[in-house]
């Protein structure tokens, strides 16, 4: 079966006008432009209108091979957003982040991860009969992965709001947040390479050799890449450069190791962050990703759902998603805190600072939700793509809430002597990178 190249074009351009329009519309209520983005899918495409009585699919509704070529673009669109997420990810930020930090994040990870599985559990006949079930601890631990990301856009602009951007509480919440993505990076990659039954010893091993590979490669292409931009500052040469050696990275990561594509692109922005020209590089990567291939991947989401298995007990699934992911974020990230010596307030407000997802999350969902299907292409279990819009939105708008009641009259002196203030030294680099990306997501 062909495809013609015009349709393409059309359906392009439906999907960045439509894209825009919703996402300018959620930005307008406080949301990220990313529901917009997902929404906008949902509404030019088959998704909802293929359940409807009629024979209207909706805007665009295309064959399987135009899916496979706008999928084709998705991709490239989730590869630039892990990309550009680790080009903003500060490596001064993680070496001085601190142990206090370091227990934040993991305990951020850890517990989502263990009470979204849990929870996943219960609703596809109970905690023994999933962990007996391959297929079924594989979809379990997917949801339970989609609750470790965290998305910091909106606490930033909450602690700038409140002028605490740059306080120990502030940097403590934005140095975890790094830490959680590097962590909740490699859950994923972990539990994709899994494919529903390999040796966890050996999916490990090839973790490790990745992680090595990318060190070791990264190390050599930082020199290069360092002389290329004191020599040649802000040419674009730079750019494409940067571009080949994320594509390169995310190819060699899935085909090579067996590890998610996407974890590929976020260890090589890594090893390009911090350079002279790494901001300029962030910048083009942002203009492409934005401007068409990363709302093309959030629509395709919207466009590639399938609500044909959809049930009311959805509705109460997403509503216990929603509950574990703000709660699990507030006792893992808070809890911890409190035990490193913050006092009750502030360690509140660090847990509650971490319970916005986005864009992240989003790409957790994308890249591994073939975990949700047998071989046979039939759910598995559960879907959780609406229960994870709903966490984005629920989030996007309980996440400022909570820091602004929590930080009113703040004074920044409660937390004790067990964070040392060495930790605390790097916040300038990461609200600058914050800022551009939040130039991109949030208010274009």
């Amino acid at each position: 079966m062909e495809f013609e190249v015009t349709k393409i074009i059309y359906y392009l351009a439906v999907i960045l006008f439509a894209t825009k329009l919703l996402g300018m519309g959620t930005r307008k209520l406080g949301l990220p432009q990313v529901v917009g983005m997902v929404v906008a899918g949902l509404l030019i495409g088959p998704a909802i209108f293929s359940q409807l009585p009629g024979s209207f699919n909706g805007i665009i509704a295309p064959t399987e091979i135009e899916m496979d070529v706008l999928r084709t673009f998705s991709q490239i669109g989730v590869i630039l957003i892990l990309f550009s997420s680790g080009l903003e990810t500060d490596l001064k930020d993680l070496k001085t982040s601190g142990f206090a930090s370091t227990m934040i994040a993991l305990l951020g990870v850890i517990v989502p991860l263990v009470l979204g599985t849990l929870g996943a559990a219960l609703f596809m006949g109970g905690i023994p009969e999933t962990f007996s079930n391959t297929d079924k601890l594989m979809n379990a631990l997917f949801v339970g992965c989609i609750l470790t990301a965290t998305s910091v856009g909106i606490t930033v602009e909450t602690l700038r709001e409140l002028g605490k951007l740059n306080t120990k509480l502030g940097t403590t919440i934005l140095s975890a947040a790094i830490i959680d993505d590097v962590m909740g990076i490699i859950v994923l990659s972990l539990i994709t390479s899994l494919k529903g039954g390999g040796n966890p010893a050996f999916t490990l091993l090839k973790a490790a050799l990745f992680f090595a590979f990318s060190i070791g490669l990264g190390a050599v292409m930082r020199i290069v890449f360092k002389w290329i931009s004191e020599k040649y500052p802000h040419k674009r040469r730079t750019g494409i450069f940067a571009l080949s050696m994320c594509f390169i990275y995310a190819f060699c990561a899935e085909t090579f190791f067996g590890i998610a594509a996407i974890t590929g692109a976020y260890m090589a922005g890594v090893m390009l962050s911090g350079l002279s020209d790494t901001k300029f590089v962030d910048r083009k990567v942002l203009v492409n990703g934005y401007m068409i291939f990363s709302p093309i991947f959030f629509a395709f989401i919207g466009i590639s759902a399938d609500f044909s298995n959809f049930k009311p007990q959805d509705i109460l699934f997403a509503l216990v998603f929603v509950t574990i992911g703000i709660v699990a974020k507030i006792i893992g990230c808070g809890g911890i805190a409190r035990i490193m010596g913050f006092k009750g307030r502030d360690s509140l407000a660090v847990g509650c600072g971490m319970i916005a997802r986005g864009e992240v999350a989003l790409a957790v969902y994308s890249t591994a939700a073939w975990l949700i299907y047998f071989d046979n292409g039939t759910l598995v279990g559960i879907d959780p793509l609406f229960a994870t819009i709903m966490l984005i939105i629920t989030t996007s708008i309980l996440c400022p809430i909570f820091l602004k009641l929590l930080l009113k009259d703040h004074n920044d002196e409660s937390h004790g002597s067990t964070v040392n203030a060495e930790d605390y030294v790097s916040v300038s680099a990461s609200d600058e990178s914050s800022q551009i990306k939040e130039a991109a997501t949030l208010k274009a």
